[in-house]
Order: C-alpha cells, then structure tokens, then sequence
C-alpha cells in the first residue's frame, strides 16, 4: 500500500530544519566575522603598544609565560631583549622569535598553539608583544554565540508562527476537499473558484470538465434506459393482453401460463426501469417544493393497491394515521410510499395483514412505516436488498429487484433515512421512512 505524505508537515519539518541550518550558517558567519574584527583590534593594539614601549628607556624584559595560564584578549606577552643576549631564545617557556630585520607581525608554532605576535627591532633591542591565536578564536566564539543566542530563544515562537501560517495559507485545500467531501454523489455541478487561490483554480478547471464529462455520459445513459424503457413498454403490454385472452380460452395450457408470468415480469420490470429513469433525471433537475399533507399521499397510494390487496384478500390498513404536514417535492414522496406498499402487498402469503403507520418522531421527522406479515428479510441482507436488481424472495413472487433501491434513493434525495427491521407485531418485515417535513432548498 502507498504511504502518502502530508505536504502541510512537510512544510512545517522543512522549514524547521532550513531555520535550524539557517542559524548554524549564521553562528558561523558570526564567528568568521568576530575573530576577523578581533584579530583587527587585538593587532592594533598590539602594534600600539611595542610603538609606546619603543619610546621608553629601554632593558631586558621577561613576559614570564605560564602553560597553563588561561589567558584573556587582554592579556599581552611582552618581551623585550638585547641582541646581544641571546640566550632567551633557548628557553621554551620565552616563546621568543628569533631576531628579525623588518617590523611586523609573526606567526610561531608553539606547544601551546600558533603564537600571534608583533615584533619591532629596534638598534641594540627586539620588543616582541606576543598573544596565543587560540584566546582570540575564543573571543570570536563566544561573540558568535551571544549574536546567536536571541536567534535561539526567538527560533522556538517563530517555528510556531510559521506552521500556523503554512496552516491557514493552506486552509484552502481543506476547504476544497470539504466541499467535495459534502457532496452528494449525484452532485456534478461545477465547483466555483472566487475563493480559491490561483494554484489550485487548474486542477478546479480540470475537475470541472471532467464533472461535464461525466454528467453527459450519465444523461445518455439514463436516457437511453428510459427510450428503451418507453418502447418496450407498448409492445409488452400489448402481448400481455393478448396472453391474458389467449389464457382465458385455454386456462389449463401450462405454456401459455409461464408465457403469462414471464411477460408480467417483464412488464413490471420496465415500469421499474421508467421510474428509476425518471427519478435519475429527476436528481440532476429542480423540481418544486410544494405543501402537501403526508397522509394524503399515503391514502392515495393505498388507493391505487388496494385491488391487488383484495386479490389476495390482504389485510391493508392504518394502525396510526397523525396530520401532517410537508414543504417537499409531492411526488417523489409518492413514488417511496407507493413502492414500499407495492412490495409489502408482493411479499405478504394470501389473507395477511398490513399495517401502515403516519406520525411525527421526537425529533420532528415525518414518519411513514410499513409492516407486514411476510417471510421478512433475515438481518444480514438489509444493505444488499437497496441495491440494484437485488432479491431475496425472488422465488415467492414476480419483482426486478428495484424497488427498494428507488425508495433508498429517493429518501436520500429528500434528506431522509430508510430503517429496515423485522415487525414486532406481525412477525414479517418493517420498513419505516423518515423524512424531514420541511426539504431545504
């Protein structure tokens, strides 16, 4: 599996570590800066001060160096001796350097380090100011590390401030995956770029072309079902009618009855399919909100079934029926009831019972439940029966498998929540919709 980086703590590690080699570069530079000053001064004054000395009555003078002495930028070795008293010169603790012809400044390799030293000859003496290079390297160090030390202090608070920056700067990715992340899944509308900066308007154009995209191909293909579905439609329900005379003349001819049952099926599944295409166009158009009584609706829909009920002398009726009043969209709240009767009527064995109930749930939802005395659905084919073309009982009676699907779909597009479950009364399966009264536009 790929690891994915986050490029936010990307940012914020990078930029840490380049301020953390930003501040070794400055330490560094600070030093290299430090010690050149100091080698400056410290030369300065120690030319200044064999001149001075240069001016005074001059005799031998011994600068007594310790090994192991801390010496200070302050502290100057001078030696002054005559030339012709050279016996300091075997002395290893003199650090004397031996007679020169020009002033000027030396450098000796010592056991203590490079010795730094200004020597002036003179006509009967050699004045010698002398100062190891490492106190000065020490001086520079610790110049650099005092310049450093407010980088060090700040450093922390400025890597804070940074990554809250690099965070907000970068508040528009967020912003752009919740926008998609709130989307429904039929939402192919294009995503509009005032508010995002110019770096991701590209992959917005791009996303934008490929949601038109998409959209075409998904109106022609729902278009194509409903073209096919509506010429099917004629010619199926023509042989139909023809079967049911041809089944009237000859009830006990076993061919004509599975012709009959087959094209029932077929005409049933065509009917699904042109409600299906018709609730597809249906979510990419903006259909009316109007104000409608919930048990209205239902009390239609029990209307138009209560035929195919009284056929198989099918107990249907409401067990609780509350006013209630919606602001949505009239006949997709038609379609849900319709089909969930449908199927209760479908699936309930002859002289059943079907209980219908319209209410109003503690949290202001309408509600339409629908339970009936069926073989119901076992538990664990709840989410598989809301897909397409799905059945479980396809053996007990005629169906394509659509119908729970268009309901599932519908309440989704409507804002609500489609609860399976087994009916505590009847024993078969409870079905119960809850939709929000008032659909946000």
């Amino acid at each position: 599996m790929t690891q994915h980086y986050s490029l936010r703590r990307r940012l914020i590690w990078v930029t840490s570590i380049f301020s953390v080699l930003l501040g070794c570069v400055l330490v560094f530079t600070a030093y290299k800066v430090a010690l050149h000053e100091t080698n400056q001064i410290l030369d300065e004054q120690m030319r200044y001060l064999a001149d001075r000395t240069a001016r005074q009555p001059l005799y031998n003078v011994d600068s007594h160096f310790q090994a192991n002495h801390e010496y200070h930028e302050e502290d100057l070795l001078v030696d002054i001796w005559a030339y012709d008293d050279q016996r300091h010169l075997q002395d290893e603790n003199q650090l004397l350097i031996p007679p020169v012809k020009k002033a000027g400044f030396y450098s000796q390799e010592t056991k203590q380090g490079i010795l730094r030293a200004y020597v002036l000859p003179l006509e009967d003496y050699q004045i010698q100011v002398s100062q190891l290079e490492k106190v000065r390297k020490v001086v520079a160090l610790e110049l650099a590390a005092s310049m450093f030390l407010p980088y060090g202090i700040i450093l922390p608070f400025a890597l804070i401030g940074l990554a809250g920056i690099i965070r907000r700067n970068l508040k528009p990715f967020d912003d752009f995956k919740r926008e998609l992340t709130q989307r429904d899944s039929s939402d192919l509308s294009p995503i509009h770029d005032e508010t995002y900066p110019e770096e991701l308007l590209p992959t917005i154009e791009e996303m934008n072309r490929l949601f038109e995209r998409i959209s075409e191909s998904q109106q022609e293909q729902k278009q194509f079902v409903a073209d096919a579905a509506h010429e099917l439609r004629t010619p199926i329900t023509a042989l139909n009618l023809q079967t049911k005379i041809l089944l009237s003349q000859f009830p006990d001819h076993a061919a004509l009855q599975n012709l009959g049952k087959g094209l029932a099926r077929i005409q049933h599944l065509v009917t699904q399919l042109l409600a299906l295409a018709k609730q597809d166009v249906s979510l990419s158009s903006i259909e009316r909100h109007t104000t409608f009584l919930l048990n209205d609706v239902t009390l239609n829909c029990v209307e138009q079934l209560m035929n195919m009920a009284m056929e198989k002398e099918i107990d249907l009726g409401f067990e609780r029926n509350e006013d209630i009043e919606m602001v949505s969209i009239e006949p997709t709240v038609h379609s849900i009831i319709f089909n969930l009767i449908d199927n209760a009527i479908k699936y309930t064995p002859a002289a059943g019972v079907i209980n219908i109930s319209v209410y109003q749930d503690e949290k202001a939802f309408a509600c339409v439940q629908i339970e009936d005395s069926g073989a119901g659905i076992d538990p664990q084919y709840y989410d598989q029966v809301l897909k397409r073309f799905y059945r479980v009982h396809h053996h007990l009676e005629v169906g394509s498998g659509l119908g729970l699907s268009i309901v599932d779909k519908a309440t989704q597009r409507l804002g609500g929540e489609l609860i399976l479950a087994k009916s505590p009364e009847l024993g078969g399966l409870s079905v119960l919709v809850r939709l929000p009264k008032f659909l946000k536009t």
